[in-house]
């Protein structure tokens, strides 16, 4: 009996110490609070579709409109002038450029219009005698005539018989000559064709130039053209005659010109139509670097954002009942930072800026200006997720 009630008091302590050890664990054990769903903030725009000018950005180097490439075709010593023939002299149109020595050959027109008026002189008894109605107009050519000027034209020869004499004495033969030998000698000086200036100068003072030897080059001021390439996508946008804004590449300043030439090839390497911009200041320079921004078209009832912005390369983001939707648009023109597009509606709320981790069906809260607590929260989790 001793034993059973032995046994039956060591399973009730048993038991006992059971209930008392789940009784102390029961009561250490916290309740954990149910986890705070994190709604992100996002940046929105109520869309408002407009009228959207496209416009086509495109770059490049000045180049004076105006170029003269100067070569020499007769042989010479090169004799100083009233400039010096040296890079960033100004010459105005019609002021000689550079001037060669041609004393030797001007003595030998001088001889030739020597041996023509003796050759008239001499004809001049035969004429008074035989055609008597041509003598006055002769005798005027011959008490016209000087050595110091360019050799004035003949007189004109009404009749056969006349013209016959006058080149059977081989007076046409040395007047054409004598024109020869003074376009020949025009040729040892230059002239500038356009008030410019002096880019380049190969020869020196005291130099023999040879013929056939480039001297330099003579651009005008003031007047540069622009060479873009535009992708041939956009080649049926472009028009003679359409203005064209331009600036520097730290637009900083700004320029006006207008296409004057397009051409009609497109470059097999790069797929790209060469479009010409004529641009009138005497501020600009050969060589500056400029971006052209052509206003190709406008388009209507449309929308411009940013291109990072575009989901699958024809959808967007907006918010519907606080909830991220895709929204599909129909892309017009890409730039290279921003897309022209259409069928986004009118009041719809766009995002403005990517949200990390988007997806459609996403709960989000619009950000507005007035901070509170939660969108304080909701942008710190933004910037963790960043």
């Amino acid at each position: 009996m001793r034993k059973i009630i032995l046994s039956v008091l060591g399973i009730l302590l048993i038991v006992g110490a059971v209930l008392i050890a789940n009784a102390i664990i029961a009561s250490n054990t916290r309740v954990r609070p149910a986890p705070k769903k994190v709604v992100k903030t996002v940046f929105v725009d109520t869309v408002q579709n407009r009228t959207v000018p496209i416009v086509i950005k495109a770059n490049g180097n000045l180049i004076a409109k105006r170029r003269l490439e100067l070569y020499s075709e007769v042989q010479g010593i090169l004799k100083p002038g009233q400039k010096l023939f040296k890079a960033g002299e100004t010459f105005r149109q019609g002021q000689t450029i550079l001037r060669l020595d041609a004393s030797e050959f001007y003595a030998s027109v001088q001889s030739q219009k020597s041996a023509l008026l003796s050759q008239l002189t001499a004809i001049m008894p035969d004429l008074r005698l035989d055609y008597p109605e041509a003598y006055p107009k002769w005798q005027n050519y011959l008490d016209q005539f000087d050595m110091k000027k360019t050799l004035a034209d003949l007189p004109d020869m009404t009749s056969e018989k006349e013209k016959y004499f006058i080149s059977g004495r081989n007076i046409l033969t040395a007047y054409y000559n004598i024109k020869n030998l003074e376009q020949r000698l025009g040729k040892y000086s230059i002239r500038a064709p356009f008030t410019g200036i002096l880019t380049e100068a190969l020869v020196t003072e005291g130099t023999l130039v040879r013929s056939g030897q480039k001297l330099g080059e003579f651009i005008d001021l003031g007047v540069y053209e622009l060479q873009v390439a535009v992708n041939k996508e956009y080649g049926n946008l472009l028009e003679v005659g359409k203005q064209v804004r331009l600036n520097n590449m730290n637009k900083t300043k700004q320029y006006e010109g207008k296409v004057t030439r397009i051409n009609g090839n497109v470059d097999l390497s790069s797929q790209t139509i060469d479009a010409f911009i004529e641009i009138r200041d005497e501020a600009l320079r050969e060589g500056m670097y400029l971006e052209a921004l052509l206003n190709a078209r406008e388009e209507e009832n449309a929308i411009s954002v940013d291109r990072s912005l575009l989901q699958s390369g024809n959808k967007l983001f907006v918010v519907k009942d606080s909830i991220l939707d895709l929204q599909e648009v129909n892309p017009i023109f890409f730039s290279e930072k921003e897309v022209v597009l259409k069928g986004m509606p009118d009041g719809s709320l766009m995002v403005s800026k990517m949200v990390p981790g988007a997806y459609a069906g996403m709960l989000v809260k619009i950000y507005t200006d007035r901070p509170d607590s939660e969108n304080t929260m909701a942008e710190e989790s933004n910037k963790k997720t960043n």
